[in-house]
């Protein structure tokens, strides 16, 4: 077994580098999925694609048993100023693989492939399914959630994003609003109009000091930031309308429209939601794969960033090779040798485990 875990290990690196090499922005991700399509048909294993999501389900299928999720991503942002590497060179400086999406997360889908493939064939007490999707970094429509649906019930998911191999039971949600304050436009020498401007600034202070009163021991208290705003046409004018932009990163104990209704409540400001459905999530504490991850060695934290867990109505578990901070920054990087012990790390949570 050790043989075979080498060759997928092997295997799983190959593919990253076709994956780093081949540019795979969000929406974009045409030829990145169908090099993972390639990847499980030349390993023998039916794999399905709709539009840029490709998934593959274990062989003998039992309806009867629960459904793991093994999920990641493998579109990329585009890359910022200051690299001094190629970002699609998957340039290798020993241990070392530079490149654009290598840590996140084209990492942790390699290793959630192989994963697959040494799992999916064996008498396990519960089904996978392995999906390597699309849209993640926009949250897009068209990644996890549009295929969600035919996966039918699952029971337990594992996100693959870098978390050190670390277990992240808990991550904060999104919600982004718009803010419009009204007003009445009058000459800015007289006792005239109504300023919505001012209207605004109320609203923003109450939004700078209100505290939600239900903090979490993982990912700490909700925080709302405002991050834009506008005003007026001309120095002269009142201004009759300012709109801002609220950026709230939510904890598991709210759903995000608890929060948009108190928000509601209490500012004078019209308040639309971009979406409401980038939940915080969280697994327990006592959930057996986190006590099982827990006696391997691996440390429980909350992530203060978001992934496609937020999608998910499920259970999951944020678990991946490869640093967060490392993530979006120029030169980003992967070691091989973590690519290699995580893969061995899923093996050992995963074989033998029962609910």
């Amino acid at each position: 077994m050790s043989e075979l875990i080498n060759q997928l290990s092997e295997d799983a690196v190959d593919l990253l580098i076709r994956l780093i090499k081949t540019p795979s922005y969000s929406r974009e991700e045409t030829d990145t999925a169908g090099l993972i399509q390639a990847f499980l048909i030349g390993h023998g294993i039916a794999a399905q694609r709709q539009q840029n999501n490709v998934w593959a389900t274990s062989a003998h299928f039992d309806a009867n048993k629960p459904t793991i999720l093994l999920n990641s991503h493998h579109d990329t942002v585009k890359p910022g100023v200051g690299w001094t590497h190629e970002p699609f060179g998957a340039v290798r400086e020993g241990d070392k693989l530079i490149g654009l999406g290598s840590n996140d997360a084209g990492a942790s889908a390699v290793s959630l492939l192989a994963v697959f493939l040494y799992l999916q064939g064996q008498g396990n007490a519960f089904n996978l399914i392995c999906a390597i999707t699309a849209e993640e970094e926009i949250s897009g429509v068209n990644g996890i959630r549009s295929v969600l649906p035919q996966f039918g019930e699952i029971a337990l998911g594992i996100v693959g994003e870098p978390t050190g191999m670390n277990l992240a039971i808990a991550e904060k949600g999104l919600l982004v609003l718009d803010a419009t304050a009204y007003g009445k436009t009058g000459h800015a020498a007289r006792e005239e109009g109504e300023n919505a401007l001012y209207k605004a600034l109320d609203d923003v202070q109450w939004l700078r000091h209100y505290q939600f009163p239900r903090l979490s021991p993982l990912l700490g208290p909700v925080k709302m930031t405002v991050t834009q705003i506008s005003a007026g046409q001309q120095h002269n004018v009142v201004p009759d309308r300012c709109h801002f932009v609220i950026d709230v990163r939510t904890n598991e104990l709210y759903q995000n429209q608890g929060i948009l209704d108190v928000i509601r409540a209490n500012v004078q400001s019209e308040i639309v939601a971009r979406s409401t459905h980038l939940n915080s999530s969280s697994i327990s504490e006592i959930h057996p794969l986190v006590r099982r991850g827990v006696a391997m060695g691996k440390q429980i934290y909350g992530s203060p960033t978001l992934s496609d867990q937020s999608m998910m109505p499920f259970e999951t578990l944020k678990m991946g090779p490869g640093q967060s901070a490392r993530s979006h920054t120029p030169d980003e990087y992967i070691l091989l040798s973590e690519i290699r012990a995580g893969i061995r790390d899923y093996i050992e949570l995963l074989a033998g485990f029962t609910f």
